[in-house]
């Protein structure tokens, strides 16, 4: 829930947060992605619009939508974010292929397997369609 919670004060800042936060998606338009930095936390989120869920265990305490949201934040391990809203939006620009995006500690790759988004401690998560995986 942290995770949403901080999306929601991003979103509502408007402008003054717009070099803090950078969205973007996949070639394929599958998988839609955040980029965020705020005080003291820099996270990555990337949604799934279509998949084949590698995880069928909800979050614990989560009350809100999971399975096709994952996230890491630039310190621990990938986790399945519980969450009310989506950073998916087709006017998200496309991250290409061999391309990758950084924020905060946190950088994104997209390549034709899917996307990977790992913190400096090399914790992340990869998604595609057909395979989601935290670490």
């Amino acid at each position: 829930m942290r995770l949403s919670v901080l999306f929601a004060a991003l979103v509502l800042a408007g402008p003054a947060f717009s070099d803090d936060y950078v969205t973007f998606q996949s070639p394929t338009g599958n998988i839609h992605c955040a980029l965020f930095r705020g005080d003291n936390l820099a996270s990555a989120r990337c949604d799934l619009r279509e998949l084949t869920p590698s995880y069928t265990r909800a979050p614990a305490d989560c009350e809100f939508d999971w399975g096709s949201s994952f996230a890491v934040d630039d310190r621990g391990k990938g986790y399945l974010a519980c969450v009310s809203d989506t950073v998916a939006d087709p006017g998200n620009p496309v991250l290409p292929y061999g391309e990758a995006l950084s924020l905060g500690g946190i950088s994104c790759v997209s390549a034709k397997t899917g996307m990977t988004c790992t913190n400096a401690e090399g914790h992340g998560f990869s998604v595609a369609k057909a395979k989601q995986k935290l670490f």
